[in-house]
């Protein structure tokens, strides 16, 4: 069985088809209909719903997409959908700033908007800041009104915060959560179908070891695809997101470990510390709302060629803790990955955590991402490179891509071209031409071959320019 609030709502639940997502739930089961499904996909925002749950003796509130949740990860927390917002007769504040700030029209987006606004507001540390506006809205699409009424929204609902019936039931939503939070394994068993939830790595390691063909269910924005978008059925799965010890993030002499279930939005404040471009591409990994479901091993274990974290990992020389029953192995990141879609991963093994060596002060490090949109869409071309350089001579050199072929890999020849030569932009030309005996991109709807080689054989060059450019000049990431 498990249990979560509905607002204040004790909800448990044991019999549910464990393949209903959140969407379907609020709409089908409770006659929650606000919240519209746009894409079924995490693309557009419309279905955006907000979760709470404790951080320590503090909630926190985050988005989600609801169309890529499956109800098991709601065990322990509180979900808050649009209807929850008004309260009596009066909009709650962000409601309210849409409508004074004429931010929807045909209105099948702006449930989605307000949720987004709601989880701005409680989450804002100043007043009003645009970039973190424009990074909590970045995941939500309107094709109506253009997007400056709703920016004006944000700046009315976060300028002018005023307590609501959330602060006010705080401390009792506390109590609640603290009553229901996970103590055991957890469980939705449907007859045909069900999903279990363990709380430890250990419980894990058994479960998977006795139920090896059961799929692994973290944040599920990949997973999740299966059932919204291809319509399959997904009998036995286990949600590693109650997993204390796979959530966190230890930092040591050398290296950062960070575990598998770790959702992208926290481990961006360990990486952008040590990897300033890492940083900068996980704000361009997608939409807020899968940034805090989406987890690092699991864009690890799908296994896309298009992944982003793959090639940066790959560069920086990360290395995998897999563990099956009683073993542990660590395993190279770059042998991972055996070819499309094939890993290293052994029938019953799973990703524990992920170490990633912590910067050197020799070190130079760039990442960079090459999609059709700036915000929420898929690399063409991602290119990480990790070079280090001695009195002018590369001493040391790993250059990493994906799109590039059918896994993310690094670029031997282009590698050797860089190794022990002078740190030139004229060196740099030679590890261009070595890009084209290391990779024969395929062509598909997002890029051609030779626009991928170009790309890349760019993006190396934009590497060492910027390395040569004065001081002053202001970096600019790539895309198109």
């Amino acid at each position: 069985m498990i249990q979560f609030l509905l607002n204040r709502e004790l909800r448990s639940e044991q019999a549910l088809d464990p393949n209903t997502t959140v969407l379907q739930y609020l709409r089908e089961h409770r006659g929650r209909t606000g919240t519209k499904e746009g894409c079924a996909s995490g693309d557009c925002g419309a279905c955006t719903v907000v979760v709470g749950e404790l951080d320590g003796d503090k909630l926190r509130y985050r988005t989600l997409n609801s169309c890529l949740t499956f109800v098991a990860a709601l065990h322990g927390k509180q979900l808050i959908s649009v209807e929850d917002l008004k309260q009596q007769d009066q909009l709650h504040s962000v409601q309210q700033a849409m409508v004074d700030c004429h931010g929807s029209q045909c209105g099948f987006c702006t449930p989605g908007f307000v949720m987004s606004l709601f989880a701005l507001q409680k989450n804002a540390v100043n007043e009003y800041d645009p970039a973190q506006t424009h990074e909590a809205l970045a995941g939500n699409l309107c094709r109506c009104t253009g997007y400056r009424p709703i920016l004006d929204a944000a700046e009315q609902a976060c300028c002018g915060k005023q307590p609501d019936q959330f602060d006010a039931h705080e401390a009792e939503t506390i109590t609640q959560l603290k009553a229901i939070e996970p103590r055991a394994t957890a469980e939705l068993n449907s007859g045909d179908k069900r999903c279990l939830s363990p709380l430890t790595v250990a419980d894990l390691a058994e479960i998977y070891s006795a139920n090896p063909d059961a799929r692994l269910l973290a944040g599920g924005t990949d997973l999740a695809l299966e059932v919204t978008q291809f319509h399959r059925e997904l009998p036995a799965m286990i949600y590693v997101g109650h997993i204390a010890e796979m959530k966190k993030i230890e930092v040591t002499a050398n290296s950062l470990e960070i575990g598998a279930a770790t959702p992208l939005t926290d481990c961006y404040e360990a990486l952008v510390r040590e990897y300033p471009d890492f940083g900068e591409l996980l704000h361009r990994f997608a939409s807020l709302q899968i940034r805090n479901q989406g987890t690092l091993g699991g864009n690890i274990g799908n296994a896309s060629p298009i992944g982003d974290s793959p090639p940066l990992l790959i560069a920086l020389g990360a290395q995998l803790v897999l563990r099956k029953g009683e073993r542990s192995r660590t395993l190279p990141l770059q042998d991972y990955f055996i070819d499309y879609k094939v890993t290293a991963r052994e029938q019953g093994e799973f990703i524990e955590k992920i170490i990633v060596p912590r910067a050197r002060p020799e070190q130079i490090f760039r990442a960079y991402k090459v999609s059709k949109r700036l915000d929420d869409d898929i690399s063409a071309v991602c290119a990480a490179f990790d070079l280090r350089v001695e009195n002018g001579v590369i001493a040391d050199a790993r250059v990493a891509f994906g799109g590039m072929a059918a896994i993310p890999k690094r670029a031997a020849a282009c590698e050797a071209a860089l190794m022990d030569k002078p740190f030139t932009v004229e060196t740099a030309e030679r590890a261009c031409e070595a890009l084209a005996n290391d990779f024969t991109p395929l062509s598909d709807f997002r890029a051609s071959r030779e626009y991928r080689l170009l790309v890349a054989q760019n993006l190396l060059r934009k590497c060492f320019l910027e390395q040569h450019a004065p001081k002053a000049e202001t970096r600019v990431t790539a895309y198109v």
